[in-house]
């Protein structure tokens, strides 16, 4: 029976409601001109079977629907007696897709963002999103300042109905900004506002920092620093008239004109309060940052709202709404402002959930939490939280939300969201320095075992002159309340015999502990411990007399019981990033009698975080320490201080400095140290959010002095210098290159230093 085509008839079928053809039952379906699409799949998709009975309206209904999978580009029915034959001419397949001159991004990078939006080997080419990419592409290297760039896109025809896609890139020369024109500045330098600039021309160490190079959204972030730095210095009619960006005509040069009107400045005549204040007025104006007769300042009305509502918000007025309406008086140039308060509801947080924690339990979070289910909102308490959940190190980052509760008008959930950072690690590693040769380390740390929250280390590190073995684990929730225990087991073999700035001598100790720590505060813990230590002393006739002294007088081997006591106070707000807050911790520990060894030892470390701005920290340290002897007996030698290196003065050699033998030149250590610091913080340029790595420059202090020395705050050793701490995947790394500043002749320097791991 001769076929008879349909396909053709579609447009009118779809116009008319007249038939084309008669109705007429499908007796079989049968597909043609499939090389790779199965032919289940266009049953699956046709919206017909055999039994149905075949009209104008399902045809076209059918045409229709297999052109809209994407699969072919022409589609046609036929009809063979009862059969109904479904001809389809197959989209060719994409068989690869390649990049020819690509440099600034990355190939595999782009083939997976390509494959994202449905451009990927093996998929059915669609010409329409060969475009759309090639468009994007082009506007990612105008993005990136290559606005030279030029792309050309080439599709090959292959064997078996494939293609190829070739995008042929020339990327051109990167655009730099050549200048920066700033017109209406008159209140101010036009050169000190473009130090305020993160666009840059080009300078010294713009081929790292890349601020040479135009970005629409960089422009956008530095007129609104440029806005914030006029209303914060009283201009409160300051507006950004115009912006023009132009480029050369080879397309290397980008200049930048911005049209500004300063206004005049302003000065605030009065500020008060209305509305439903709840709280007592005056106790609402002291947190008024801004005051009648200063210069108006946005940031310190921002503040002033912003203080009056976190208050109220203390009080469970999760909602409060508090407005400052300013009342101009242009002819005296003056401001009146009135903050208008709007407590709202009280609320309530019905429930707390933990988000994000892929490893930590959730009772681990929330025994951190200050704030609990079912009681009125604080704000105070929420912020407490979010600190104390931040400091446990586990986590980059922790958000906590408030959202309303649907339906209600006096509940809220409080939403804590998690970023998990690796907390353990497994380091295998080998160094060199000039005075311990080979080091070879190993270690095992968790700081969030199982994530429960307890910590274990395993630690093993070997080298000539020092090699230890140790355990250590710790429950910071031994008890509900807070209550934390832990132990420690070591063995250490200690050898100066190879380093020529220590005295010489060799000391074997094998030992362990149990420790508590017991929170009294918020803030505060008192810590106590009883450990057994047991060292036996190696000297020989090169070892320094006092030190074969010692060991005539009270023998080789030594043990003693250490009872150990402690407080601690810690307010910082995050443990791997801190920027506010302060520690300070006071501890002692005494060789008790039951042991041959007595003596004691007393620290005390004072470390505080100054936030100068939102990217720029100060940290300032100082450490304290005494040691002596007790019952008639001195202090051990081998438990003197030292001083030197990275976590005390920087640029020396590690315990370098102190008392010095005269006929040896040997390092003796002391029983008094003194340690300062001061050490301005700021993030890796273009890090964006990381808080991984931080930079530092610095200016250390510090010394140690012997029992028959005069404590004297001349001989202080310092040094300057920058650092780098890195919480790298592998481990806490952190480096320093230091230049002391009253070096004397007899001291060893170290100019380059660094730290890898936990230190046992």
């Amino acid at each position: 029976m001769k076929k008879k085509p349909i396909a053709s008839l579609i447009a009118a079928l779809l116009a008319s409601p007249t038939f084309a053809f008669d109705p007429f039952t499908i007796t079989d379906i049968r597909v043609e001109g499939i090389q790779r699409t199965e032919a289940g799949t266009v049953f699956g998709y046709l919206p017909v079977k055999v039994g149905d009975t075949m009209t104008d309206e399902k045809a076209a209904d059918a045409v229709k629907t297999l052109f809209g999978t994407g699969f072919f580009k022409d589609v046609r029915l036929e009809i063979d007696g009862g059969v109904l034959v479904v001809l389809v001419d197959e989209r060719p397949a994409i068989a690869a897709i390649d990049f020819v001159g690509l440099k600034a991004f990355d190939k595999e990078q782009l083939r997976k963002g390509l494959k994202d939006v449905g451009l990927a080997e093996s998929r059915i080419f669609d010409r329409a999103l060969v475009e759309r990419a090639e468009q994007e592409l082009k506007r990612q290297y105008l993005s990136q300042g290559h606005y030279a760039v030029q792309i050309t896109t080439t599709v090959t025809p292959l064997e078996r109905n494939r293609v190829g896609i070739n995008f042929s890139i020339e990327e051109g020369e990167i655009a730099k900004i050549k200048q920066i024109n700033i017109i209406g500045a008159n209140a101010f330098d036009e050169d000190d506002l473009l130090d305020l600039f993160l666009l840059q021309t080009p300078g010294w160490f713009s081929w790292y920092t890349k601020n040479d190079q135009y970005s629409k959204q960089k422009l956008t972030g530095d007129l609104e620093t440029l806005r914030s730095h006029y209303l914060d210095r009283g201009y409160l009619e300051f507006n950004v008239e115009s912006t023009q960006v132009a480029i050369s005509a080879d397309k290397h040069d980008i200049y930048i004109t911005i049209n500004i009107s300063e206004g005049e400045k302003y000065a605030v005549s009065s500020v008060k309060l209305a509305g439903d204040l709840l709280l007592p007025e005056e106790e609402l104006i002291s947190l008024v940052k801004i005051k009648p007769g200063e210069s108006y300042s946005r940031e310190k009305l921002t503040e002033s709202t912003k203080a009056i509502g976190e208050r109220l918000g203390n009080e469970g007025y999760a909602f409060a709404n508090v407005n400052a309406a300013p009342e101009v008086d242009k002819a005296k140039h003056e401001v009146a402002f009135t903050i208008f308060v709007d407590p709202g509801r009280r609320v309530y947080v019905r429930r707390i959930n933990v988000t994000g924690n892929t490893k930590t339990r959730d009772e681990v979070v929330r025994r951190e939490m200050r704030q609990i289910e079912s009681s009125w909102y604080d704000g105070e308490k929420i912020n407490k939280s979010r600190t104390r959940v931040d400091r446990l190190g586990y986590f980059d980052e922790v958000t906590i939300e408030t959202p309303a509760v649907a339906g209600t008008t006096d509940q809220v959930d409080v939403n804590v969201n998690v970023k998990e950072r690796p907390t353990g690690s497994l380091m295998l590693g080998a160094g060199f320095s000039s005075s311990e040769k080979v080091v070879l380390s190993g270690s095992i740390q968790q700081q969030n075992l199982f994530g429960s929250g307890n910590f274990v280390g395993i630690s093993v590190n070997s080298s000539r002159v020092n090699t230890v073995y140790s355990l250590s684990y710790t429950n910071p929730y031994f008890t509900v309340d807070g209550v934390s225990q832990g132990f420690d087991l070591y063995h250490r073999n200690y050898d100066t015999s190879t380093l020529s700035a220590l005295a010489t001598y060799g000391a074997r100790s094998t030992g362990g502990g149990i420790r508590f720590g017991v929170p009294i505060t918020e803030d505060d813990t008192v810590n106590f411990g009883l450990a057994y230590d047991r060292t036996t002393l190696k000297v020989d006739s090169t070892s320094l007399q006092r030190y074969q002294d010692y060991v005539a007088e009270f023998g080789e081997t030594n043990s003693s019981f250490l009872g150990s006591a402690g407080w601690a106070r810690d307010t910082m707000d995050s443990r791997i990033y801190p920027t506010k807050g302060y520690i300070q911790r006071l501890g002692g520990e005494v060789a008790m009698p039951g042991g041959t060894l007595r003596y004691y030892k007393l620290n005390y470390q004072h470390q505080r975080y100054f936030p100068l701005t939102r990217k720029y920290t100060l940290a300032l340290n100082g450490e304290l320490g005494y040691a002596d002897g007790m019952g008639n007996r001195p202090l051990p030698f081998f438990k003197n201080f030292y001083v030197g290196g990275i976590g005390s003065v920087r640029g020396y050699e590690p315990s370098s400095l102190g008392p010095v033998d005269p006929a040896t030149e040997q390092r003796l250590g002391g029983n008094r140290r003194l340690i300062v610091s001061a050490e301005f913080l700021f993030p890796m340029p273009r890090a964006g959010q990381d808080k991984s790595v931080r930079l530092g420059a610095f200016v250390d202090g510090g010394q140690v002095w012997g029992a028959d020395e005069k404590l004297d705050l001349g001989t202080l050793r310092y040094s300057a210098g920058l650092s780098l701490a890195w919480s790298s995947p592998v481990g806490p790394l952190k480096f320093s290159l230091a230049r002391p500043l009253n070096k004397k002749e007899s001291d060893k320097i170290q100019a380059l230093q660094f730290q890898m791991g936990t230190v046992f």
